[in-house]
């Protein structure tokens, strides 16, 4: 049990941490390239395509099967298994702060402004961009450390 909840754990916080990577390295930059009548209604579609199954799925997985391989008594754990999860899980719940604390009041604001398409993207793109950056270095940061407690 204990091997499958780490390899779940491995796998879960790699589709996340991809997940965030792509998004910071592709899709925010091409979407910043849009006109601020073209970026506004595009990010509201993002932000209303995201939080569907799979990716509230991957959110949760990224907290819960670290957390269970951590509850779940093994006989041989090493310690450094052990802290490494427990640094994984972490930057997992740091990354989740940061997405509900920041990330998700600016969709929301987004979502109901009625301001011009140029002050609503200017309220918006810098701050999300910022924590974004911060939500995929914890996310990027949970992956090999689980990834590095699996293999150690």
């Amino acid at each position: 049990m204990a091997t499958l909840l780490l390899a779940l754990s491995a796998i879960s916080t790699g589709l996340f941490a991809g997940y965030f990577l792509i998004f910071q390295t592709g899709i925010m930059p091409a979407l910043g390239q849009l006109t601020d009548e073209q970026f506004v209604p595009a990010m509201r579609r993002v932000n209303q395509y995201v939080p569907r199954p799979v990716f509230l799925l991957t959110f949760f997985a990224i907290v819960g099967f670290p957390a269970a391989a951590l509850a779940v008594p093994v006989d041989g754990r090493s310690d450094n298994q052990k802290w490494l999860l427990v640094a994984g899980l972490v930057c997992a719940v740091i990354n989740h702060l940061v997405t509900i604390g920041g990330n998700v009041p600016l969709n929301n604001a987004l979502e109901s402004s009625p301001a011009p398409a140029r002050a609503a993207r200017l309220a918006f793109e810098g701050r999300w961009n910022a924590f974004h950056r911060v939500r995929t270095l914890f996310s990027v940061a949970a992956f090999v450390l689980v990834v590095s407690a699996t293999l150690s």
